[in-house]
């Protein structure tokens, strides 16, 4: 296996990691208008994820930068092509980062309630459109032989594109539900069971058309074997649910994350982003990619750095792995 295949996979496992982690991240913020009744069960949601949310969106600065120094041709017909949703997806995960941490520096309802408001919006906007940047990447763009994209922003928003965010934002909040039961107690732990069913069922019916409609458009074997195994681990998950079997069905939910997003990187590769224009002018893992002097020097920094990260949140979530609920909130608001 070639230096730039190997970044491939790397890349892949990246993008793995962040939706993984970064998906009930979002869930449980759009949570906090779906399933909180009220400011103190607010506060249990985002507590749930303030000492996480910033450790994983180190996964996504991770990924960009790998694409940037493994495939620069890549990233820089990625991000000039989809701008304007990586842009909005940026300002959103700004202002999420500012309401977190924000929210708490005053007393008035107002104010925490504006804050909380950013978080529902930034969080949903996102889960989104990481769905629609990826289901565009995945069924190809409009690059022309100069590898460089010719289309427009309304070319990104196709039905296929817009499935796929649809897929990502149920798919995620379902994430963030069991995440929520895994990690709250008392009434709020079993409404999230209970909404985690509905909003499980309508996932599971939006990613089966998605799956198809992607094996159908470019699939493989292997890529069926991760269709097959994210359907069945998303069904899996909601029996688990229904069983009060919060740890399996999170964990059981991740598996449908990680099976989906192999599934589309399975489909794609020997591409990074076909053209519909001209098979011939697709970016491809070898001309898109750096010289292997500079995919070597890669190779080791992440053999040495990689166990450090992976230690140090493993560590995180080990220290803050108890359940929570509105008796353990202190009595100022701030």
């Amino acid at each position: 296996m070639e230096l730039h295949d190997v970044w491939f996979v790397l890349i892949a496992v990246l993008w793995t990691g962040y939706f993984f982690l970064e998906g009930f991240d979002f869930g449980v913020g759009v949570l906090t208008k779906l399933l909180a009744r009220n400011r103190p069960e607010k506060r249990v949601l985002i507590n749930t994820i303030g000492p996480v949310w910033d450790g994983n969106e180190v996964w996504l600065l991770t990924a960009g930068g790998a694409t940037f120094a493994a495939f620069p041709e890549w990233y820089a017909t990625l991000f000039s092509g989809f701008y304007l949703p990586l842009l909005v997806i940026l300002v959103c995960l700004i202002v999420r980062g500012v309401a977190f941490e924000y929210r708490v520096k005053r007393p008035e309802e107002s104010w925490q309630r504006n804050w909380e408001t950013a978080i529902f919006w930034t969080s949903l906007i996102p889960a989104f459109l990481w769905g629609v940047a990826f289901g565009n990447i995945v069924h190809g763009v409009k690059i022309d032989r100069d590898l460089e994209y010719v289309g427009s922003v309304w070319d990104l928003l196709n039905p296929y594109a817009l499935l796929g965010g649809l897929v990502t934002l149920t798919l995620f909040t379902f994430h963030g539900t069991v995440f929520t039961a895994l990690k709250t107690v008392g009434e709020i732990r079993e409404r999230a069971r209970a909404l985690a069913l509905r909003v499980g069922l309508a996932t599971a019916v939006l990613a089966l058309v998605f799956l198809v409609w992607t094996q159908a458009h470019s699939g493989n074997g292997k890529s069926l074997v991760a269709l097959v195994v994210a359907v069945a681990a998303l069904v899996a998950a909601l029996v688990a649910n229904q069983a009060g079997r919060e740890g399996w069905s999170f964990a059981l939910s991740g598996v449908t994350i990680v099976a989906a997003v192999a599934m589309l990187f399975l489909t794609l590769f020997p591409n990074v982003m076909p053209s519909t224009l001209n098979a011939d002018w697709s970016l491809t893992v070898t001309n898109a990619s750096s010289s292997p002097y500079t995919l070597k020097i890669m190779t080791w920094l992440a053999v040495i750095a990689t166990p450090v990260v992976l230690l140090y949140q493993g560590w995180t979530y080990w220290v803050f792995r108890k359940r929570i609920g509105t008796q353990h909130l202190a009595d100022a608001a701030h």
